[in-house]
């Protein structure tokens, strides 16, 4: 007996859902999961604040705040789901499609990128740091052209990872386990991705209650950023020198993961990530990453959204033969 099935409905949702993304992404304004995760983790986090000034209070709460979020999304995703099924099985594949749709951020992240490089083209410098500080945590306002283009390719590298290939990875996981789906594992990631961006902090009043959301989504993240590492390494012409690069640059970063997906970026760009940057008139090092053996150019910021595309292509095509392969062999198990 095959240790996995792909379900038909499921390969669609998942295959429908990549071409939403592509085609439209996130419209404006329209009812978005993380969203709802984002207020859900902002009240929580209010009332950890004030009802809560113990240490060891805060870090339990900061479990129960993982493990409720990501556990209920999850349960969420899979609820709407079955019930939309139950009410006609097209109707669940759309739901689930819509649904998968907003894990994906690739649409997202490219119009983020034009959205500071049209007026960069333009030589509005103002205008692009303006933009540019919607996207970044990093101060803007004295950013040089060549500063933001650094900035835009660190937010592709680091992006690609945890907004496309990741959710991407544990979607195609879920759609491999019968019964379960794409749903409930892309959104209990997704939910993971956005405890650590909003509560994943080292410091103060945070790194008690984001200390187990930082670890869990660390973890979650290691084997998708490495599978990236190796997607782009293979498109780029160089995998071994990139796979060079990135044993001797990623691991001095103090994340497990952004730094294996920058420094993966900045090795098949032939350009340095990484540097000095400035969070609320605070001067940090960033590590070095890979080296400079040309200056970022726009040509770098849309080879960069190539490769994040072409991993996205990469990961579809290996569960497309992974759904075909299946469904070839499913008749002689019988």
């Amino acid at each position: 007996m095959l240790m996995f099935a792909v379900e038909w409905d499921a390969a669609i949702a998942l295959l429908l859902a990549a071409f939403l993304d592509y085609l439209i992404g996130d419209p404006w304004g329209w009812p978005h999961p993380v969203r709802v995760m984002g207020w859900a983790i902002a009240h929580y986090t209010n009332f950890v604040k004030h009802h809560l000034p113990d240490k060891r209070q805060r870090r339990i709460a900061g479990i129960f705040l993982g493990l409720g979020l990501i556990g209920s999304s999850a349960f969420v995703g899979w609820f709407l789901v079955e019930s939309a099924t139950w009410i006609h099985p097209l109707f669940g594949t759309l739901i689930a499609a819509i649904m998968l749709a907003s894990c994906f951020a690739g649409r997202s992240l490219r119009a983020a990128t034009e959205d500071v490089l049209v007026p960069l083209r333009q030589g509005d410098l103002a205008t692009a740091r303006t933009k540019l500080s919607y996207y970044v945590g990093r101060d803007t306002h004295n950013l040089s052209e060549s500063e933001i283009l650094r900035a835009l390719l660190e937010t592709i590298a680091e992006n690609t990872t945890d907004g496309a290939t990741a959710p991407l990875f544990y979607a195609i996981v879920g759609a491999l386990i019968p019964g379960v789906g794409s749903v409930p594992f892309a959104l209990a990631y997704k939910a993971a991705s956005t405890l650590d961006s909003m509560v994943g902090y080292r410091t103060k009043p945070l790194a008690e209650l984001g200390w187990f959301s930082a670890q869990l989504e660390d973890r979650l993240t290691w084997l998708p950023c490495r599978l990236t590492v190796l997607a782009i390494a293979l498109f780029s012409g160089k995998p071994r020198r990139v796979w060079q690069l990135c044993c001797r640059d990623a691991p001095q970063d103090p994340s497990p993961n952004s730094g294996w997906s920058e420094c993966a970026y900045a090795a098949a760009l032939g350009v340095q990530l990484g540097g000095t940057n400035t969070y609320n008139g605070i001067v940090k090092e960033k590590p070095r990453l890979g080296e400079s053996d040309r200056a970022i150019s726009l040509e770098e910021i849309t080879r960069s959204l190539f490769l994040m595309r072409a991993c996205l292509l990469l990961g579809l095509l290996f569960f497309l033969a992974c759904w075909l392969s299946m469904a070839i062999l499913a008749p002689s198990e019988g």
